[in-house]
């Protein structure tokens, strides 16, 4: 019997672990090629032989998705798999439409299909959109975990965006284990606040060995998902952010709402800069679609540095990339600071803007006049870097999870916006981890 044949549509990260759990020991398939998408610089690899497994000797090549219908038609595919987040339910059928017009068959694989099962109790932060507030949360759930006596270590969402075969289990525990695995700003981003805060950080390619190594060394594991993924581990509690800043979305893009409808805690953050009717409009949407999950109500108060240094004063923003690119906002935390603190002009960089920075505006024209901290390789870090020295400000915002003064040469004053999960009266996530807890305990 012919072997069905197989395109899986990723972005470097969902499709691999669906890869690797569903098809690489399937002798029933043959996955021909991963698509690419999203992430700049990832097509034109190959998924590697010591990967691929005894079915694929060669590996399996990668190529850009607008390649799709190419490869249906050439390798005669039967089967499009779906496999990557943070797009709208129109975008995942338009995938569909593209793939059933060639006549292949379009696939979405569900939680049964590619969870795996930990020996450990797993707490998951996923959210609805890209730049909810996953980061914060998932922080501050394993520091009063491990202020509860409990070894925790957190697991990241795949970014594998460079030698995959360098990256099959990467274990982070200092600062200088981000230098040793080459990290991109999108990686060191996710890694280092964890870091400095002792917490040891697992992430890779293959989630089966990383599950191995990762639950030898904790009590309890923490998914720290990407985008709006699903957890790729069974959680024993789903923690799902919404954000009132995009009302409705919790409902409109995939696999968000998935995340949405399977939620035991839901998280309604930024209340404190949202308008009230749209945290009220997520409300409805949480009684009418979830009404037994149990509803977190949070502030992300916004710290700076030196907000001396903003009044007044043109300002560059520099913000967190994926939450404007594909998460589709237009602002996050550097702009609410800039205006709290008095900016006198936010700084248009488009004008100065270079290489692939240059790309980025052009292909997400929602952007206003902020930088988004895109990062993805050495070449776009330094044309990142080269984008912020050129353009003319009095101060630079920078208002991304790792400190851009770090790994950059930044010539233009500087200074530095955070921001953590504050919640709003009872409930708190410690009530609902010191709950969590004792029925582990009993069980």
């Amino acid at each position: 019997m012919r072997r069905r044949r197989v395109v899986i549509m990723g972005a470097a990260g969902r499709d691999f672990h669906n890869f690797n759990v569903v098809f690489r020991d399937d002798p029933r398939y043959e996955v021909v090629a991963f698509t690419a998408a999203q992430i700049p610089n990832i097509e034109g690899r190959r998924y590697p032989p010591e990967l691929a497994g005894e079915l694929y000797p060669e590996g399996v090549p990668i190529y850009p998705e607008e390649e799709l219908e190419r490869l249906i038609e050439e390798y005669a595919i039967d089967e499009v798999v779906f496999s990557y987040s943070d797009v709208s339910h129109e975008h995942v059928m338009h995938a569909a439409a593209r793939a059933l017009a060639r006549g292949a068959d379009f696939r979405l694989l569900g939680a049964r299909a590619t969870m795996l099962r930990a020996r450990r109790p797993v707490i998951s932060v996923c959210a609805v959109r890209t730049g909810c507030g996953k980061s914060p949360t998932s922080r501050k759930i394993a520091r009063q975990l491990r202020e509860m006596g409990r070894r925790v270590v957190v697991v990241r969402h795949p970014m594998p965006y460079g030698d995959l075969s360098q990256q099959v289990v990467q274990r982070f525990e200092t600062l200088d284990d981000l230098r040793r695995y080459n990290c991109t700003i999108e990686e060191m981003e996710e890694y280092e606040p964890h870091l400095r805060n002792g917490v040891i950080v697992y992430a890779g390619v293959d989630y089966a060995r990383i599950l191995q190594q990762a639950e030898a060394e904790a009590d309890v594991l923490v998914w720290d998902g990407g985008n709006n993924d699903l957890p790729f581990f069974v959680p024993d509690l789903e923690i799902v952010l919404v954000d009132p800043h995009r009302p409705g979305h919790e409902r409109a893009y995939f696999p968000g709402e998935v995340n949405f409808l399977r939620a035991d805690v839901l998280i309604i953050s930024k209340v404190n800069t949202a308008r009230p009717e749209d945290v009220e409009a997520v409300r409805r949407t949480i009684r009418a679609f979830n009404p037994t999950a149990l509803v977190i109500e949070a502030h992300l108060p916004i710290v700076v540095d030196a907000p001396e240094a903003i009044r007044d004063r043109r300002v560059l923003v520099v913000e967190d990339g994926p939450t404007l690119t594909h998460g589709e906002m237009s602002y996050g935390a550097g702009v609410l600071a800039a205006r709290q603190y008095g900016a006198r002009e936010l700084v248009d960089p488009r004008p100065y803007a270079v290489g692939s920075i240059r790309e980025t505006f052009a292909e997400y024209p929602h952007i206003g006049p902020l930088l988004p901290a895109m990062g993805y390789g050495a070449e776009q870090m330094r044309e990142l870097e080269e984008t912020i020295n050129r353009t003319p400000c009095d101060v630079v915002v920078v208002a991304t999870p790792v400190d851009l003064r770090r790994v950059m040469q930044i010539r233009h004053p500087t200074c530095r916006v955070a921001y953590e999960l504050e919640e709003i009266g009872p409930p708190t996530l410690g009530d609902v981890l010191r709950d969590f807890l004792a029925r582990m305990n009993a069980g």
